[in-house]
């Protein structure tokens, strides 16, 4: 049997805020599948490799059923997880993952996705103009990172031009690193009825958007409240902490930013190798559903796995020179975005406002630089979705 691992290593290392933490890195080169402790006394295990963690995420013999999970990380939930909300599609199984799937995934094509670009380069010029005539200096996530994907969401629910301003609001209200807990619980629930409201009124009055589509099929009013719910929860913080935490990782790495304003042709295989290097999805979970004979090992129905999505799209027998950001890197087959079944839906549409967004700043403000040193940008916690909470920034006036 593997060594067992007390604690899911959490802490990424000293001013290195885009790596994951160094402990992963050699559980991979040692034991890429090994014993992991969870806080709750659960022995299940722990998956570092590029190999190992992309076959879990194919393999419809381990669940994504949040009921059936113990988390990894202490300090999280405190016993049994109770079911996924409905819509929740990353918490379900077939046959239910299936039917939603298949009412949602025609409504996301590449061709469908690209159509919203000329919008997504409004949105950003908006907001980019908005930061050019109050600047120099600007809090790049409230200015720019949170409200173009939170606006694009907009777009993609139908939300009314005079409701968009209260949807934001709420929005920004969850994620608002200064909330209470109750606050952002209480924001959740407002926002939850927000878009119950939003689907109530498009099942009386459909108009040229996603949830009037699918007033159509068979949903019922809280699944369709449900899949709204959703999307705004899987498009909004992903995409909002990509364009923060990306940006900040470009404005490290100028030469990096550099190849991005100069050749925007090299967007598509710039973001591709942002969302590799960044991998703000850092950790899935997994539960056996029989017992399973995986790299050597037997694991055992009933027990957890978690996925290191960090540290595979780090393992050097996928990507050479891993932990380096190169942004002419054709990163193909990373994991940012999982694979299998519960493949992102949204990862298009997440692509077209990348491609744009990111681009965009650097090319409006050549000069931008962080206006606080490094170490002073604060990260979100370990938990969840990996990003910065605040991103203050300046550049020089033009004259």
């Amino acid at each position: 049997m593997s060594q067992e691992v007390t604690a899911l290593p959490a802490e990424r290392p000293a001013g290195c805020p885009f790596d994951p933490p160094a402990e992963l890195g050699a559980l991979r080169e040692e034991r890429p599948l090994t014993r992991l402790r969870y806080p709750d006394g659960h022995l299940g295990w722990l998956a570092t490799d590029y190999a190992t963690v992309r076959a879990l995420l194919a393999d419809t013999r381990f669940s994504s059923r949040q009921e059936l999970m113990h988390f990894p990380f202490p300090g999280g939930p405190e016993g049994p997880l109770p079911p996924a909300p409905v819509g929740d599609m990353t918490a379900m199984d077939a046959p239910e993952h299936t039917r939603f799937r298949r009412l949602l995934a025609g409504k996301f094509t590449v061709r469908r996705m690209r159509r919203l670009t000329a919008r997504v380069e409004e949105i950003t010029a908006e907001h980019l103009d908005a930061m050019e005539r109050g600047g120099p200096g600007a809090e790049l996530v409230a200015a720019y990172a949170h409200p173009v994907p939170a606006l694009m969401i907009c777009e993609l629910l139908g939300v009314p031009e005079d409701e968009r301003d209260t949807f934001k609001q709420r929005a920004a209200a969850i994620s608002d690193p200064g909330a209470s807990l109750d606050e952002q619980v209480a924001a959740m629930a407002g926002l939850g009825e927000f878009v119950h409201a939003l689907a109530l009124a498009k099942r009386a009055r459909p108009t040229d958007d996603l949830l009037s589509d699918l007033t159509g099929t068979d949903l019922s009013d809280a699944e369709l409240a449900g899949i709204g719910s959703f999307l705004l929860a899987a498009g909004l913080d992903t995409t909002a902490n990509m364009i923060g935490l990306g940006t900040f990782a470009l404005l490290r790495h100028p030469e990096q930013a550099a190849l991005l304003r100069t050749d925007p042709e090299s967007a598509d295989q710039a973001v591709e190798e942002l969302l590799r290097h960044l991998s703000i999805v850092h950790t899935g979970i997994r539960t056996a559903l029989e017992d399973v004979d995986l790299d050597g090992q037997l694991i055992r129905a009933g027990e957890s796995v978690t996925l290191s999505v960090q540290a595979a799209n780090r393992d050097p027998a996928r990507f050479a020179e891993p932990d380096t950001l190169d942004l002419r890197r054709r990163a193909t087959g990373h994991l940012a975005f999982g694979h299998g079944m519960h493949q992102c839906l949204g990862q298009q549409l997440a692509r077209v406002e990348l491609r744009v967004a990111l681009p965009a700043l650097f090319r409006r403000f050549p000069t931008l630089r962080l206006a606080v040193p490094p170490e002073d940008v604060p990260l979100r916690a370990p938990i969840g979705i990996h990003g910065v909470t605040r991103l203050p920034v300046t550049w020089d006036e033009k004259g």
